[in-house]
Order: structure tokens, then C-alpha cells, then sequence
């Protein structure tokens, strides 16, 4: 016997996947551990829909404050301010200082802006009103992503279903008070608004309506703490949360969790301009739609630094700021479907699965020994490898097992030994020619590698095709299939030409090539 490199590449390649596959099969503490997916581990499943239609309504407010405060920096008179689900409408007082405004608008991209004497309006191009839709289906995906990623969980699958649909998926989710507290993360738009207290009508803001709020341009939200108390604010914010960089726990004098937060260059500029113009008077913080805190502005306010406070527990508070730092949604979104898998159903699809890959896999170790005899024996030894190095890459890489994902390991033992088919049909016809057996070998292998790359690379494409554009199940079955089909390379060719080399000297005076190959001679 002699050794080669392709047999200390295999036996390296043996050693990898037992110190990485093993651990993670006993799930000993230490090691690293194949995450199981919804399937097989339990969890919650949700559709959401997106209400895009407040994303252009949300664009429409936020260009209303920048013309609000633009105007202010400037000292350019305008008067009434106004917005609704799609334009925003102003007039500027003196018509000499329209012009002033062409700058900023020109900066707004995808604005249709018209001009009708001294009053302006800025609405948005259909191309433009597509694109803020779209990105607000883009954007919640992300940002619920981010959100869950933060929230601790392994492997959400957080995906596009649709034209305005998203998929969420989280294995582990077990309890109700867990369910619930990553439904409340979600779906929470944590949009941070600072909008300034009408001053001069606040006191009467319980005997108002709606309506008579809105006269004023103004509206009237309620506190967090208590929805009693009402507060009147301009309904143009001075800033929202777009401009917001950062968002942590901390504790107040009496040791209660607060959030603070800390805005981007932009906002504080405008933070500090307002506060510095407006001292005496209130600021209200809003949440979602709530006044948590209406602090006197006692003086300017520089560095864009904030604090929201609020009746939290140290787990609310912590929810809060990732929310907030992982950004608003920029439009709401709603449950549309949800269905919970058990750990009890997770468990049987683990056991079901189970007996199907080891029979599978036992089966085709039999046919290999009983048809190709000693060949079969080598076949079944690049098979286990082949299994090892799959589990082994899987749980280097935390990768997520699905039940697809076991169907895929399946379906790779069955490519792994069609390939040593393949080759050990190309060494028989050889031998039945006549050919020596280090001949018979060396061509056989050669013979079969075209039919072999062809089939796996081919198979490989398409596994990559469903990874990038598939989702949730589709992607597990992808992943398990790339890796195998990978490994079944490393193995079945390479390892086994190895191990055929190593013995072809013993093969060579056998000649007992029934043993070896299975066939008559």
C-alpha cells in the first residue's frame, strides 16, 4: 500500500467532519450546533401585510417639517402650511423670495412641484410614488429583521411574499408570553416624533374635537402613562425619526429604565435651533402616536442627545430601543395570517425524517456491498465521509436544518453513490476488455468525470437558483444539496481514487476481481 495526496486530503477531510459533525450530533455544550427550523424545532409562522399607502402619506409630513424649518433658518415668511395623503401646499408671503425655495426644492428627489403665483405645492411623480412603495415593503423586511436578529433569535426567516406581502418564520418560539413579545416587536412602527405643545390652545384641548384640532393645524394625542390627559401639538413634527442614530437603556435619578437616544448631524442642528427659539415653551416627545414626556425647554439643547421616559420594565425598555435603533417602520404593518407550530409536531417531523434518511441510507449501503462487492465497501466509505463533512460545514457555519433540508441530505446520498456507479461500471467494462487494473482505474475515472461534473454541476446551479430566490423551506433544501453535492466531490471522486491507489498493488495480484469489483473472472 502506498499513500497519496488524494488519500491525505480524504482522511483530512474524515478528521474535519468528525470533530465538527460529532458534537453537533450529541448536541454536547461544547461545539458548535445545527440550529433546527421551524419544522423540526417548533415556532411561530406569521404573513404581514404593508400598508403602503401610509409610507407616501409619512414622505408627504416629513417634507412638510424640512419646508417648515428651511423656511425658519431662513426667515422667509410663509403661511398656510398644509399637507394631506399626497402634497404638500404652502404660500410664501413675499414673492420675491419664491425663488429662495427653488434650491431646496430641486433637492427633493422625485418632487412634481407647481406653482400657482405665491402658493407652492409639492407632490411626487407616479414613478417616484411606486418607489416609496416598494421601498417600504424593502425597508420593513429589513428593519423586522434587524429587530428579531437583536431580539436574540437563531435564523429568522424574514422574506417577501408577494407584491405587499412578508413571510416572518421563528423557530424556538415556544410560550405564549414569547410569542407575544416578538408580535409586539414586529409589528411596533417606532416612529419617534418631536412635535412642539400648542401653547396658546393646549388648555382647551378637552373641550375640542378632532376636526377643531385640525383647524389649527394642529392634533391632539393622548400621554402614555395615562390616556386621560390630552396634549394639543402641531401636527407638523419638527424633526421624526429618520434622523435618529442611536437608541440605549439607561436609568433615570430614581433608578427606571429610560431610553436614550442621540440624532445624526441634521437633527441636532434642528433640535438645537428649535429648542433656542422656543425657551419657556414645551417639546412633546411622541411615540407611535403617544406623548411619553412634555418637557419644559429651559434652554438651547445642543449635541442632539434625548431621553424618553416612561413606566417600563428593564425588558420593555430594552424591546423599545431596538426598535428604535434598528429604525421606524416606514409604513404600519398587519397580521394576516398565524399559525404556531408545537415542539410535540416538530419532534414526529424529526422522527419521521430520521427513519427515512437512516433507512434510506442503510438500503443503499446493502446494494453496494451485495452488487459491487470490496468497490461497493470504498463507495459506502466516501458515503459516511460524504454525510460527515455535510453535517460538519452546517454546523461550522450555523446553518439552519429543515425538514426539506433533510429530504436534500437524503437526495445527496443518493448523487454521492451515483457517481461511484459511474465510476466503478467505467473500471468493469475496462476490466472485461482486458485492460490492467491500475490501467482499468486511471481510465475509468477519467471516462466517468465528464458524466459526473456535468450531472453535479448542473444540479449545483440549480441548488444556488432556489437559495437566492427561494425562501423558508425551499432554502434548506438548497443549502443541504450545495453542501452535499460539494462534498460528494471531495469524496466520491477524489477520496475514492485515492483509496483505489492505495490498494492497487493487493487488487493487482488478487486477481480476484469478483471481490474487488463484483463481476465474474
Amino acid at each position: 500500500m502506498k499513500l497519496n495526496y488524494r488519500i491525505i486530503i480524504f482522511a483530512l477531510a474524515i478528521v474535519f467532519g468528525i470533530v465538527f459533525s460529532v458534537p453537533s450530533l450529541l448536541q454536547t455544550e461544547g461545539g458548535k450546533k445545527i440550529t433546527l427550523g421551524l419544522d423540526l424545532q417548533g415556532g411561530l409562522h406569521m404573513l404581514l401585510g404593508v400598508k403602503t399607502q401610509e409610507a407616501l402619506k409619512s414622505r408627504i409630513k416629513s417634507i412638510a417639517a424640512s419646508v417648515k424649518h428651511y423656511a425658519d433658518r431662513n426667515d422667509i415668511l410663509i403661511d398656510g402650511l398644509t399637507f394631506d395623503e399626497s402634497s404638500v401646499r404652502f404660500e410664501v408671503l413675499d414673492s420675491d423670495e419664491i425663488k429662495a425655495f427653488d434650491e431646496f426644492l430641486s433637492k427633493i428627489e422625485g418632487a412634481k412641484v407647481e406653482k400657482n403665483g405665491s402658493v407652492i405645492s409639492i407632490s411626487f411623480t407616479p414613478k417616484e410614488i411606486e418607489k416609496i412603495k416598494k421601498l417600504a415593503i424593502t425597508q420593513a423586511i429589513e428593519t423586522i429583521r434587524n429587530r428579531l436578529d437583536q431580539f436574540g433569535l437563531s435564523e429568522p426567516i424574514v422574506a417577501r411574499q408577494g407584491e405587499e406581502k412578508i413571510l416572518v418564520e421563528l423557530a424556538g418560539i415556544k410560550t405564549p408570553q414569547e410569542e407575544q413579545r416578538a408580535r409586539e416587536l414586529i409589528s411596533r412602527a417606532a416612529k419617534l416624533e418631536l412635535m412642539a405643545v400648542d401653547e396658546d390652545r393646549n388648555a382647551r384641548v378637552y373641550n375640542m374635537s378632532d376636526a377643531d384640532a385640525a383647524s389649527y393645524g394642529d392634533v391632539i394625542l393622548p400621554d402614555a402613562k395615562n390616556p386621560k390627559i390630552k396634549y394639543l401639538v402641531h401636527e407638523i413634527p419638527i424633526l421624526d425619526g429618520g434622523m435618529l442614530t442611536n437608541a440605549n437603556v439607561g436609568f433615570d435619578q430614581n433608578n427606571r429604565p429610560v431610553i436614550n437616544f442621540k440624532l445624526n448631524s441634521e437633527g441636532a442642528e434642528i433640535f438645537g435651533d428649535f429648542t433656542g427659539a422656543n425657551v419657556g415653551k414645551r417639546l412633546a416627545i411622541v411615540l407611535d402616536g403617544k406623548v411619553f414626556s412634555a418637557p419644559n425647554i429651559n434652554e438651547r439643547i445642543g449635541g442632539g442627545a434625548g431621553q424618553i421616559s416612561g413606566n417600563y420594565t428593564v425588558l420593555e425598555a430594552k424591546d423599545l430601543a431596538i426598535a428604535l435603533r434598528s429604525g421606524a417602520l416606514l409604513a404600519p404593518i398587519y397580521l394576516m395570517e398565524k399559525r404556531s407550530v408545537g415542539p410535540s409536531l416538530g419532534a414526529d417531523s424529526i422522527k419521521a425524517s430520521m427513519i427515512a434518511l437512516i433507512g434510506g441510507f442503510v438500503l443503499v449501503i446493502a446494494f453496494m456491498v451485495v452488487y459491487y462487492r470490496m468497490a461497493g465497501v470504498v463507495a459506502n466509505i466516501a458515503l459516511i465521509a460524504n454525510l460527515l463533512l455535510l453535517l460538519a460545514v452546517m454546523s461550522l457555519f450555523g446553518a439552519t436544518l429543515t425538514l426539506p433540508g433533510m429530504a436534500g441530505i437524503v437526495l445527496t446520498v443518493g448523487m454521492a453513490v451515483d457517481a461511484n456507479v459511474i465510476i466503478t461500471e467505467r473500471i468493469r467494462e475496462l476490466i472485461y476488455e482486458g485492460k490492467s487494473m491500475h490501467k482499468a482505474i486511471e481510465d475509468g475515472y477519467s471516462n466517468a468525470m465528464t458524466a459526473i461534473l456535468d450531472a453535479n454541476i448542473t444540479t449545483l446551479i440549480a441548488s444556488v437558483v432556489l437559495y437566492v430566490y427561494g425562501t423558508g423551506a425551499i432554502k434548506g433544501f438548497a443549502i443541504t444539496m450545495s453542501i452535499g453535492i460539494l462534498a460528494s466531490m471531495l469524496t466520491a471522486i477524489l477520496g475514492t481514487h485515492g483509496i483505489y491507489q492505495m490498494l492497487e498493488s493487493k487488487m493487482s495480484k488478487s486477481k480476484n476481481y469478483r471481490f474487488w469489483f463484483g463481476i465474474k473472472g
